[in-house]
């Protein structure tokens, strides 16, 4: 029934629709503060090297990099083996080294009276890692990662083929340092073969005013890179009885795969799905750090810093910690809050790991800048050395031995391995999979020995592999029951949490899962790795079945053969 125009019930309805359309359709004047919703130069500032034989190079001559005044401004002639060298060097420094922030927040850790035995481990392990990669032979991941690079070029900046030049710079860096190639191409829908140079890369230019040239350089691993999330709610969400309760839900489900601690980033709105998981990226490499810390009718970005010093004590309060349980699950969180539509909220949440890799750049008028890393990272590390309770574990024996000496651990003790290990991850249990469904067994040398996860880095001729950190462990998880039920596969060793299916496996097979400490690739190749040999699937490279031995390998007992799993009460 419509009601009659003079009724109290048709004039409130008016009034309120009269209201509402004032308020969200009236238009308002054109006002250049729509354009940029992240404002320009709100990343961190970083102490900057000048290189000085590149800079020579791009002010030598008139035709060679020279600036000019045109129509009043200055004009930068570019020469393209600038971007070329430049790529190089920074996919070269960030193998290599860290940004000191980071060291410190890692040195903050073991100093930190409320941290646990097993956090301040995991932080000793990081900076030995750090110190031993900063000698320039082993990368301090055994991912060396997707190579990223994101840049702002000046309308006054005059180059040509950008993409091409700084990918042969990512080429050369890759193809001259022992780094990892892990890009895949696809040949059809299911067949894939490795692209041998780890390229492509991703290169995204974007156009910007004046006469410099920004650029952002990124090493993404696949465990961070696997750890980014994109969920879409609605209006509803942004309560404040609601918001921090879900994100703590999300955040607690992210696990220890990508390699705490974490630099957590949460981005609450986006014009786009991609807008806000780009976000996420440049908030993970430090990059909007200085946004404002409050909104405007303009749609501009903005931290809530309340409800990171909220999350971030939420984080603390869970018990994973870096790894193996404690305090530091994170080093810090960042939350974004964007514009959006007003039918759609999307969240975004990502992390950047413990190997942090990114590098800032810069080109202009007066030089070629990159940003300083640490190349001292001894000078955060503690003079001391941390044993703990560690239950040596002697791998020179039958498979069934081992599992006995096992079972008389808890989840959570903490573990040194010394013997023979086979290495294997993806394809390679992918093609045992198949020889297991065709030969309706698996081969006697895959059931003698524990699993290590894991994919190494090219080997320096000095050691006797390259970097060679684990892998994420949930990744052979659907091959679990099958490989134990034929015996094999029994112990395990990687890094993160595991599903459901696989601690019942354990339960009913009589098997282990040790988790290895995510993110120290070049101190396990240096002290822990003392042979290496190539037993099946030569033809996968990096992804073969290797033989190592290893002595003092550390790991945590994770899943046991009871089904007890030491994740399990923050990830279900």
């Amino acid at each position: 029934m419509v009601p009659h125009p003079a009724s109290p019930l048709y004039i409130g309805k008016r009034f309120f629709y009269r209201l509402y359309t004032k308020r969200y359709n009236s238009t308002v004047k054109f006002d250049e503060s729509y354009v940029n919703v992240i404002p320009k130069h709100c990343g961190y500032n970083p102490k900057f090297e000048r290189i000085d034989h590149l800079s020579q190079s791009l002010t030598a001559t008139n035709d060679v990099g020279d600036s000019c005044d045109i129509n009043g401004g200055k004009r930068l002639f570019l020469p393209s083996n600038i971007l070329t060298e430049l790529a190089k060097r920074a996919f070269t420094d960030i193998m290599y080294f860290l940004r000191p922030g980071h060291l410190a927040q890692l040195r903050k850790i073991y100093d930190d009276p409320e941290s646990s035995d097993n956090d301040k481990f995991v932080s000793i392990q990081l900076l030995k890692n750090a110190c031993i990669a900063s000698a320039r032979v082993l990368p301090g991941c055994q991912d060396t990662g997707t190579a990223i690079v994101i840049g702002y070029k000046g309308g006054s900046v005059m180059s040509i083929n950008d993409h091409k030049s700084l990918a042969e710079g990512i080429y050369s860096a890759y193809a001259e340092n022992k780094f990892r190639y892990s890009q895949m191409s696809a040949l059809n829908m299911y067949k894939e073969v490795g692209t041998g140079c780890n390229l492509p890369a991703q290169i995204d230019i974007f156009a910007a005013d004046g006469t410099s040239y920004d650029l952002l350089f990124i090493a993404k691993g696949g465990g961070s890179a696997n750890k980014t999330f994109l969920y879409q709610e609605t209006r509803a969400i942004l309560d404040v009885n609601k918001l921090k309760g879900y994100l703590l839900e999300k955040i607690s489900t992210i696990g220890t795969s990508a390699c705490p601690p974490y630099h957590l980033v949460i981005v609450v709105g986006g014009l786009s799905a991609e807008m806000t998981l780009k976000t996420v990226k440049l908030a993970s490499c430090k990059e909007l750090d200085n946004l404002p810390i409050e909104g405007n009718r303009y749609g501009i970005a903005f931290r809530d810093v309340q409800l990171e010093n909220e999350l971030l004590r939420e984080c603390q309060n869970l018990g994973i910690g870096a790894q193996f349980g404690g305090k530091y699950f994170c080093h810090d969180v960042r939350v974004v809050r964007l514009p959006r539509h007003g039918a759609s909220c999307p969240i975004g949440i990502g992390v950047s790991c413990s190997a942090d890799r990114q590098i800032k750049a810069k080109i202009d008028t007066t030089g070629v800048y990159i940003e300083k890393l640490e190349e001292n990272p001894a000078q955060y590390l503690p003079d001391v050395q941390i044993e703990g309770n560690a239950v040596k574990i002697d791998l020179n024996r039958p498979i069934s031995e081992i599992l006995k000496a096992l079972s008389e651990l808890k989840v959570s003790s903490r573990v040194v391995l010394s013997g023979p290990l086979l290495v294997a991850r993806d394809l390679a249990h992918q093609m045992l999979d198949n020889y297991l469904t065709e030969h309706g067994d698996l081969p006697e040398w895959f059931k003698q020995h524990p699993i290590y996860y894991a994919g190494p880095a090219k080997k320096p001729d000095q050691y006797a592999s390259g970097s060679f950190g684990p892998t994420t462990a949930g990744r052979m998880d659907s091959y679990a029951d099958r490989f134990m039920a034929k015996g094999a596969s029994l112990i395990s060793l990687a890094k993160g949490n595991r599903s459901r299916a696989f601690a019942k496996a354990c339960k009913d097979h009589g098997g282990f899962y040790l988790g290895s400490v995510g993110g120290p690739a070049a101190l396990i190749a240096k002290d822990c790795i003392k042979k290496m040999d190539v037993v099946a699937f030569p033809e996968l490279g990096m992804e073969a079945v290797f033989k190592i031995e290893v002595d003092n390998f550390p790991a945590f007992v994770v899943v046991d053969c009871k089904g007890n799993d030491f994740y399990k009460k923050w990830t279900g």
